[in-house]
């Protein structure tokens, strides 16, 4: 009896050991998310019934009241603070974001509990001084403050703001149904410090290679290149399997060939003899570049030197095919282009259950007044990891089609709605210095461009941790304007996902399609005038470019960006009681004999015709001399308008 007592005892405490041990590896905690960031071969496995949802200050009327008064910005008052959001769990918030981070305190309640786990500074969620906000992960660039470190929480997480107002933001975050979710406990052992460490290494490569992501199912990879001469109206495939397997990635190196107005060379991709292609796009446009120039450069896709670059994963069940596609262009002189691809794959062919396939859906449109622009329309399961757009303004001066919201419906109910199109792409401010004012790339989002001459911009996200999963259907687009989407515009997209069921049809990329849109008519605002002065004047930025002038003075206004061409100028201009006389030149020759502002009171003069220029990348000048009116010494400029002459 003793001994069979202590067997049974022996076999219980086993038991017991091997439970608690299962129980413990069932638990999802803080560095399982925090993996997702850096495990890009792990993209293409489906979040079986988990769902992304955002809160955010877009204003519920559907104005553009997106968190300018704070009206929408908090989901109600409690205790003389402001709750920002409250989710139930289990989950996880993958991103906060915000253009208006304020020295006021977060607190982050966790459970139901009535004390805090987590207070912080608003601002020390992306300063990158408290631990674990590290940057890059957190940060703040083009206008926009981003953290993409996980929080997670196992029954809830109530947010609130200890501040008297809050503006802008956008709160991410992940349910997920039936997770042993492990909450936020604030403490982090060595291993997690380790992995963290890692992730902000590979964010921080501005030159990544395929070697970052080779990795789990995406290890043990072969490498297939090839070098060849396409000509117009070619095609060539650069890559064939037969058998079941995955793309891990792939470099495209055309040189400078694909730069240009003329976007004629089509990446594509066919997996399992698929009827309609899973990838069918301009090659600039599908790695980002800028209205004919190179411009994205993030973690998993862009362009570095002349190498264009993709690594996110592609697997297949049973073949793969990969090819380039030179359209003929009638009437245009093409030159043949030299390529080298490399290809690297493994034999891992696709889990169906668990994983879906890459599918792209490049489109390029200028949607109805009225009408939302789609990123993606489709049905299936799925989850969305990027968007890459091509933006521009059909409608001369400020780019105010950038105001669109971001609307997102799941399965048929709206889980995600923007407050602004930069603040989508983790941006902010548009036309203002240092903030949404040119491109910038960062590692997994970025402006593509920004150009208040052109009237254009253009941006790019990834999604890891935050990818968009879909049991169903999904709806993805974006607002063209401030309300109702009223200004007209022409917008191009690349939209990244991974699906289960093949793509029904696809938009072809006619001749015209595949031309960079050129403007004929331009506006030069004051914030981001690029001049250079002269002794005898002093300028400062007012209700525009203020000019004072000590006897007499020069401002020269570089006209960057504008085609060549021959244009009409034009002025807008302040008359006022100071108003001085001011002449117009192109560098050596004069425009115009000397124009007063000087009048009785103030009064607003547009569009005065001031002469004719031949612009070329060597004058693209003008030079504003100010001379004194007696005691009036000031000239106020407000805009510069080109008008193309035909």
């Amino acid at each position: 009896m003793k001994s069979i007592s202590v067997r049974f005892l022996l076999v219980t405490i086993l038991f017991f050991t091997l439970f608690q041990a299962k129980s413990q590896s069932d638990i999802y905690r803080w560095a399982d998310e925090v993996e997702q960031l850096k495990r890009v071969d792990q993209l293409p496995m489906y979040r079986h019934n988990q769902l992304i949802e955002q809160e955010s200050s877009w204003d519920r009327t559907h104005g553009n009241d997106d968190g300018f008064s704070g009206e929408y910005s908090y989901i109600r008052k409690e205790d003389g603070h402001l709750v920002l959001a409250e989710f139930e769990g289990p989950g996880v918030l993958n991103r906060f974001w915000t253009p208006t981070p304020t020295e006021d305190t977060l607190a982050f309640y966790f459970d139901g509990e009535n004390t805090p786990r987590l207070r912080i500074k608003f601002m020390d969620l992306f300063s990158g001084e408290v631990y674990p906000f590290t940057k890059p992960v957190v940060g703040n660039e083009i206008g926009g403050y981003y953290s993409y470190i996980p929080i997670p929480f196992k029954k809830s997480l109530k947010i609130v703001f200890e501040g008297e107002h809050v503006m802008f933001h956008q709160i991410q975050y992940r349910y997920m149904p039936g997770v042993n979710v492990e909450s936020w406990t604030g403490q982090f052992n060595e291993l997690d410090k380790q992995l963290l460490s890692e992730v902000n290494v590979l964010w921080s490569d501005i030159s990544p290679t395929v070697n970052n992501y080779t990795s789990g199912i995406s290890s043990d990879i072969k490498n297939q290149e090839k070098t060849f001469l396409i000509q117009p109206g070619e095609e060539v495939t650069f890559f064939e399997s037969a058998q079941g397997g995955r793309i891990v990635g792939f470099d495209i190196d055309g040189g400078t060939s694909f730069e240009g107005l003329n976007k004629d060379v089509i990446l594509s991709a066919i997996w399992d003899n698929e009827d309609v292609e899973a990838i069918y796009s301009p090659v600039a446009d599908f790695f980002g570049y800028a209205f004919g120039k190179p411009a994205m450069r993030s973690i998993v896709m862009g362009r570095h030197g002349t190498i264009n670059y993709s690594y996110l994963p592609m697997p297949y069940d049973r073949s793969a095919e990969m090819k380039l596609i030179y359209k003929k262009r009638e009437g245009v002189q093409q030159n043949p282009i030299t390529v080298t691809t490399k290809v690297y794959y493994n034999n891992n062919s696709r889990n169906a259950t668990d994983e879906g396939k890459l599918y792209t859906v490049w489109r390029r449109e200028i949607p109805e007044i009225g009408e939302f622009y789609t990123f993606l329309d489709t049905k299936g399961k799925g989850h969305f990891v990027g968007t890459v757009h091509h933006a521009q303004g059909l409608r001369p001066g400020m780019t105010l089609f950038w105001e669109g919201d971001d609307t997102t419906y799941v399965d048929g109910k709206m889980l995600l709605h923007g407050t602004g199109s930069e603040d989508y792409y983790n941006g902010g401010w548009y036309a203002i210095l240092d903030r949404w004012d040119r491109g910038i790339s960062m590692p997994i989002h970025g402006s593509l461009d920004y150009s208040l001459p052109m009237g254009r911009t253009g941006a790019y996200r990834f999604f890891l941790s935050d990818k968009m999963p879909f049991e169903k259907e999904i709806y993805h687009g974006m607002e063209h304007g401030e309300v109702g989407n009223d200004f007209p515009v022409d917008y191009a997209t690349v939209a990244f996902y991974y699906g289960s069921e093949p793509l029904k049809g696809r938009m072809e990329p006619t001749e015209d399609l595949r031309e960079v849109y050129l403007p004929k008519r331009h506006t030069f605002f004051p914030q981001l005038m690029e001049i250079t002065l002269e002794r005898g004047i002093q300028v400062i930025f007012g209700r525009g470019l203020a000019m004072t002038s000590f006897g007499k003075g020069a401002v020269r206004i570089m006209l960057n960006d504008v085609p060549e061409g021959k244009y009409k100028v034009m002025l807008n201009y302040h008359e006022t009681p100071k108003g001085a006389d001011f002449q117009i030149w192109q560098r050596q020759n004069r425009l115009t004999d000397w124009i007063s502002t000087k009048a009785s009171k103030d009064s607003y003069t547009e569009n005065v015709y001031v002469g004719d220029i031949q612009l070329t990348s060597q004058t693209n000048s003008i030079t504003i001399h100010v001379q004194d009116n007696g005691d009036a010494t000031l000239f106020e400029l407000t805009l510069i308008t080109l008008e193309r002459i035909e």
